[in-house]
């Protein structure tokens, strides 16, 4: 027969073992530390017809119209942020989820201290009733990359260099 303190050891044990396989999972580094970034000016809004992620060839019912998510994010820290990622909650205009099951809605790479602008391209399913509410719109990076680093546009698929580098110009 176990006694408490013997069954409390182990599910403390199993509970660091499981901590320790979600780290190791999920990749962190150490002396990696998440930070929260202040998101605004947020907008949503279809790509312009001459945009190539807009393929306007591909619009049937069945298919996915493309959206550009905008908006201007704050970092009031002293040093850059690695890896961020923005997150949103974007409804119909019933109020139902846009993005099924998801919040992350891309990455923005790394965010220079002060205010910088993002673009995000998003495949909204076709139909979709518009117009879109957004909430609970953040981003959060790291305070070390904890992503293999690539060149400036590398980790980026065309579409969203295409928008990256209207964004430039």
């Amino acid at each position: 027969m176990q006694t408490r303190r013997s069954v409390s050891s182990r599910i403390a044990s199993a509970l660091a073992g499981l901590a320790l396989t979600v780290v190791v999972l999920l990749g962190a580094v150490p002396g990696a530390f998440a930070a929260g970034l202040t998101v605004h000016d947020v907008s949503l809004d279809p790509c312009p017809a001459e945009d190539v992620g807009a393929q306007p060839q591909l619009k049937r019912p069945s298919g996915a119209s493309c959206f550009v998510l905008r908006g201007s994010v704050d970092n009031p820290g002293r040093k850059t942020v690695f890896d961020t990622d923005v997150f949103a909650q974007i409804l119909d205009a019933s109020g139902e989820p846009v993005l099924q099951n998801r919040s992350r809605v891309g990455s923005i790479g790394d965010v220079e201290q002060g205010t910088s602008t993002f673009a995000l391209r998003l495949a909204v399913p076709a139909g979709t009733p518009g117009p879109f509410t957004f909430s609970n719109v953040k981003a959060r990076g790291f305070s070390a990359p904890v992503r293999t680093r690539a060149g400036e546009f590398d980790d980026l698929l065309p579409l969203e260099q295409a928008v990256a580098e209207a964004d430039l110009s």
